[in-house]
């Protein structure tokens, strides 16, 4: 009895570790511009500084991952990376200069960027042979990002941006006085590194360099967008509750639809194809849309679609990844494919982003994004109807199902 009551509070500690890490989440990718801008930056300067992120990501995702392999604690190694996150963000928000926040941001970068990474390694090691679904505990970090984000808009408002100081340090130790309850693991399933060894085998592969290509160009408005939206909404005369709302509609349908993916998509390359030319059109409407917006009640219903082209692109992506690319070099392939996704695109997305708001406008920003999608969009289309015609194949054995610890490596 007393061993299945550990049990369920372990599982109930996972749940609100996770409410509270994708809170504190979600309050630095939307509210912070807003902090940067008071402090006076341009637009320029704070793509510059937000694409930091992606650069240092590079380095920290192996980083971890190997101190966790060697060590085999990854609850002492996420409250580490806890512990880090709040120090430095301290630091990011008391420095005084340009050159001391853009230091402390480097550093604050190298312990929160693979947290998520760490922390969902952690819950699945957690529940490794009990019968629960990752599932269950990420809805509890959608609900979380979401729930954060509608109730800290009106705070901000009200008390000014820069009390983000303190609601991010409650969250964080809200989420390490949750870390700290969990028992001791008596298992691991560790964390790789990141397996340089199989890029070599993926770059002989063109058609998997395809499909990358074309993600990064769809995927680079996307960042943008995260980025600099909060200041976008501002611009249209939205207030800080107005953007707590945009984030919350943005994510409040998004596990219903990694559900319904889960449930209903099959598996199969012409069809994966195809739904991501569907997702990338969607993409292309959404940009549209966002460049001819006039009020901010506009742009906070426009982001409803994040739901399903962000949900659809990264699920469809990483089934995709698992097929085009042989079992031996899987895991160089989601390397690959979430560098690109979140590094690379990061870097050019919070970089060109901000050059095109702070010299065209938003609105010339995100028609950019329209272009860029449409390229994808006609690329993976092309793609689709190469495999159809029999121009393209997987190799015996890659056609077959994905297990959820794969899958599960879903970034917000």
């Amino acid at each position: 009895m007393r061993e299945n009551l550990n049990k369920q509070l372990s599982f109930t500690s996972l749940k609100w570790f996770n409410f509270f890490v994708y809170g504190t989440v979600v309050l630095f990718t939307s509210f912070f511009p807003l902090y940067l801008q008071d402090v006076g930056m341009n637009k320029l300067e704070i793509g510059s500084l937000m694409s930091v992120g992606a650069l240092v990501s590079i380095i920290a995702n192996p980083f971890w991952g190997i101190w966790s392999d060697r060590y085999q604690n990854l609850r002492r190694i996420v409250l580490v990376m806890l512990t880090g996150t709040l120090v430095l963000s301290q630091l990011v928000f008391q420095a005084h200069t340009y050159e001391m926040i853009y230091v402390s941001i480097l550093f604050f970068y190298f312990f929160q960027g693979p947290l998520f990474a760490e922390s969902n390694t952690m819950i699945l090691s957690y529940i490794q042979g009990t019968g629960h679904r990752f599932s269950s505990f990420r809805l509890w970090g959608s609900l979380g990002w979401a729930l954060t984000a509608i109730l800290a808009g009106p705070v901000i408002g009200w008390a000014g941006v820069s009390v983000l100081s303190y609601l991010f340090a409650a969250l964080i130790c809200a989420a390490m006085l949750a870390l700290v309850a969990l028992p001791k693991l008596d298992h691991s399933i560790g964390t790789a590194p990141l397996p340089f060894k199989g890029f070599r085998q993926i770059f002989y592969n063109p058609f998997f360099l395809c499909f990358i290509f074309f993600g990064i160009l769809v995927s680079i408005p996307n960042t943008m967008n995260n980025t600099f939206v909060s200041l976008y909404i501002t611009e249209l005369g939205g207030s800080k509750s107005m953007i707590g709302f945009a984030v919350f509609l943005s994510s409040i349908l998004e596990m219903a639809v990694l559900l319904l993916c889960d449930r209903f998509l099959k598996r199969r390359i012409p069809v994966l194809l195809g739904l991501l030319a569907l997702v990338s059109i969607l993409f292309v409407i959404r940009w549209w849309l966002m460049a001819g917006a006039t009020t901010p009640l506009q742009v906070a219903f426009i982001q409803i679609l994040h739901c399903i082209t962000f949900g659809g692109f990264f699920y469809v992506g990483t089934q995709l990844t698992m097929l085009l690319v042989p079992r031996p070099y899987r895991s160089s392939g989601q390397a690959l494919y979430t560098l690109t996704w979140s590094g690379i695109s990061g870097i050019l997305g919070g970089v060109l982003g901000g050059w095109l708001y702070q010299n065209l406008g938003a609105q010339s920003m995100y028609q950019s994004g329209v272009f860029l999608a449409l390229i994808g969009s006609l690329g993976f289309g092309c793609m689709c109807l190469f495999i159809s015609g029999g121009g393209y194949g997987p190799s015996r054995g890659q056609e077959d199902e994905i297990t959820d610890i794969e899958l599960e490596q879903y970034p917000r």
